[in-house]
């Protein structure tokens, strides 16, 4: 057996966000001190994986809810944007980089995640190509560098799951949920909109089309504050809304569904709403600026959401 340690690279540092360690720890900085911890302990955060130009502020919102004095496991779980995938997968490597520090990836909790036979492995390449989880390992790694060292991390990558099997995960990650050393991250944008997200729904009678995005958003915001999976599950079938998150957002409410049936009650709340560009006509989403620092920039990325136990 080898004891050779496998780490996964910052493959999207110098490009979505900064390679630089202390350039990025500023901007960080910056941003968290724009904002209030109103919630704080947050128990679990829903946050955007957009690039730090565009959500960086944004994602201060929820970040700023996390305690590290009492948080000892944080579970990221992200959607696959490169891979066809039906269940959820498990990174192969022992460390995730950042240009903060490394991060370690919980082996006691992956063995055990393993164990149930719910798991695939993603291979180093897909884990590298994607920048859902990625992209909340440097906020993860600043919120917590007071005790860098007295936790770790359990990324997972989120499949196209069935409203079942986001049940059957959901009762799965509830017992972890329910422990207030753990902390969940879940990454997701909101409305992708325009012709190259072949999405473009429109309610003339919100006025502008970025109003109607917002107006859009914020009824699925408000419906998953209510903490229904199978109202937010309706929501999309109904409006369709390219919420990329929309899996991993499934599994935590249906995890907080199984904490609820057992007497555990809950609030959630939204902290924050951005867009990334404001559309005005239907060829925004294929004109606006792109740089190479985020190459989807008509992402609307969204909400901050945060919840804690309240019992």
């Amino acid at each position: 057996m080898s004891n050779r340690v496998v780490c996964r690279e910052a493959s999207h540092a110098g490009s979505w966000y900064t390679a630089s360690g202390p350039q990025l720890n500023a901007q960080l900085e910056g941003w968290l001190s724009q904002v209030q911890s109103t919630k704080r302990p947050a128990r679990a955060i829903i946050a955007p994986h957009a690039g730090y130009t565009y959500c960086g502020s944004c994602a201060a919102h929820a970040y700023k809810q996390v305690d590290p004095s009492i948080t000892r496991r944080i579970f990221i779980l992200g959607p696959s944007h490169h891979v066809p995938l039906s269940r959820c997968a498990l990174s192969s490597v022992d460390i995730y980089r950042t240009p903060l520090y490394d991060l370690r990836i919980d082996q006691k909790i992956y063995g055990e995640l393993w164990k149930t036979g719910m798991f695939e492995r993603m291979s180093l390449q897909t884990d590298e190509d994607e920048h859902s989880i990625e992209m909340h390992l440097p906020y993860t790694a600043k919120a917590m560098e007071s005790h860098k060292d007295e936790f770790t991390i359990i990324p997972v990558l989120v499949g196209a799951l069935s409203e079942s099997k986001e049940q059957e995960f959901g009762k799965l990650f509830s017992k972890y949920l329910a422990d207030p050393s753990n902390l969940f991250v879940v990454s997701s944008d909101f409305c992708h909109w325009g012709q190259r997200f072949r999405y473009s729904y429109y309610d003339e009678s919100q006025g502008e089309i970025y109003r109607s995005i917002e107006h859009l958003d914020k009824m699925g915001m408000s419906i998953i504050e209510q903490l229904d999976p199978v109202s937010f599950s309706n929501y999309l079938k109904k409006y369709h809304n390219t919420i990329c998150g929309r899996h991993p957002i499934g599994v935590l409410l249906n995890a907080i569904t199984e904490l609820q049936k057992n007497g555990m009650n809950m609030s959630f709340s939204f902290l924050n709403y951005a867009q990334s560009s404001q559309c005005r006509n239907w060829q925004d989403s294929s004109v606006n600026e792109i740089n190479e620092e985020h190459p989807f920039p008509d992402v609307f990325f969204s909400c901050l959401v945060d919840w804690k136990s309240m019992g």
